[in-house]
Parts: structure tokens; sequence; C-alpha cells
């Protein structure tokens, strides 16, 4: 089974172009039929198209009210690059396959205004970036699925925040949805975490303590970008980043993130 991760950059071209491309990025994404596929950078509007595009289940969140419900995808249209999710909100999908069970879903708010409050004392931040960082709300979606022979599986969908400031931010969140996802977990279940972490392995200590500090609950599937596809319970490859000539469409270079994905063996 492919499990892939995209930050969609809400269907726009790097450098950010004119005209977005998000139907086509789906299309691309899931062409090869794919077991799963996570998704960021959704248009709001757009959570409850992508999963027709695909021919998937699509299981979506918003992260970002819309300013202009009506007239922001409108606005949107005149120059993507330039108004992104300013107008129409954004969120994160989890694409499936139509014959898997969907038999759970939840999601939790990573920066709480308690959490970040909480973890800039100890990471001894000043209250301008404090309240930064709360300003963005940053999610961590999940759903627990049955696949048709039987296997179980709990996958979730992150997009951290960035990391320009300091990279311990999304490393603390990534901590947190770790927590949640392991807390959730039941005996023999798959786990996955995909999604933009928006930090690296290197600068990631909660990557580390993922994958080296406890054998018995190693984690694999990291990229050498900010966007990973963790793995426990399954064999998994090594994780493969799509080249650019990938994501090229009509010499457009398709988003400012390359797809991610790694091989589950269930």
């Amino acid at each position: 089974m492919i499990v892939r991760t995209w930050n969609l950059f809400h269907g726009n071209t790097s450098p950010p172009g004119r005209r977005a491309y998000l139907r086509e990025m789906v299309e691309l994404v899931t062409a090869d039929r794919p077991g799963i596929v996570c998704l960021q950078e959704v248009p709001a509007w757009a959570l409850d198209e992508v999963g027709t595009w695909a021919g998937m289940r699509a299981v979506g969140d918003r992260t970002r009210r819309p300013r202009l419900p009506v007239l922001g995808r409108r606005i949107t249209s005149l120059h993507a690059g330039l108004f992104r999710s300013g107008l129409h909100g954004q969120g994160n999908v989890i694409l499936l396959q139509p014959d898997v069970t969907v038999r759970e879903r939840k999601v939790i708010t990573l920066n709480t205004n308690v959490f970040c409050e909480e973890q800039g004392r100890r990471l001894g931040l000043d209250e301008k970036l404090t309240r930064w960082w709360e300003a963005e709300r940053r999610i961590c979606h999940t759903v627990k699925i049955e696949l048709p022979n039987r296997t179980r599986m709990l996958v979730a969908n992150l997009h951290a925040t960035s990391y320009d400031r300091d990279p311990r931010l999304p490393d603390a969140e990534l901590r947190r949805a770790t927590s949640f996802v392991t807390r959730q977990s039941d005996l023999k279940e798959v786990l996955v975490i995909a999604g933009d972490f928006n930090v690296t392995r290197e600068r990631s200590q909660t990557i580390h303590d993922l994958t080296h500090v406890h054998p018995e609950d190693t984690w694999a599937g990291t990229s050498a970008s900010v966007d990973h596809v963790l793995v426990r319970g399954a064999a998994v490859t090594s994780a493969r980043v799509w080249p650019d000539d990938e994501r090229r469409l009509g010499g457009k270079l398709l988003s400012d993130h390359a797809p991610v994905e790694v091989e589950i063996r269930v």
C-alpha cells in the first residue's frame, strides 16, 4: 500500500502565479491509486470536492475559516498566488480508497492558547512570539480504518506551524500530535502520522526520539524534507520524495512542496 502526503499550497505553482491548479494536483497525486493520501493547505471550499476529483473517500477538517465564504473563491481566482488562504480559508484532507471502512475520526488543535503559553515558558519564548504561535490554528486529525483484509490502521494528518521563527515550535506540536495518536491507538493497529511537519529530521528532537530512543516502538518513514510519513507496526520502505519533473504540468512546477511517499506492507 502506498501512503503519500502533499502540501498543495492552495493549488499554487512555485513560484506562485496567477492561476491555481488544485484539481490537477489532486488528480496527479492520486492517479496511480495510492492507498492513503494526506493533503494539507486545501482551500476550505474544496474540502468537499477533492474526494470526487480523486475518486476516493475524503475525510477533511477545516483549520481556517473563510473571511468571505461566498466571494473569497472568486476573488482568489483573480490571482491565486497573491491571495492564497487569506479569503477562502483552508483545511487538511485524508483520502482513502472507497472499500475502506472508517471506524472513528477525531481532531485535536495543536497550538491552543494554554499549550502555547505552557510551552512558551518552557522554551523561553518572548510574549510576542508566543502570541504569534497561537494566531493560526494548527490541527492533527485522525481516522481509524479497517482494510478489506481486516488490517486496522490509525491514520493521522497534520500541518505544523512554520519553523521560520523557531524550529522548536513545530517540533512541540509534532510531539503533541504523536502523544494524541498513541493514546487512542489499539493493540495491533498500524499507526501512520503523515503531513507537513515543518521541521527536518535533523532539527527535530521528536523525530529522533520516535526513530531511535525506544526500539520496541520504533517509527520509520522520515524524509530529507519537512514532509514525512511516519509508520509504526508494519514493514515500510524508505521515504521517496518526488523529483521535480514528476510534479510539472505544462512547464509549471506544482506547489512549493514535493509529494513524499512510503510503501507499507499490510
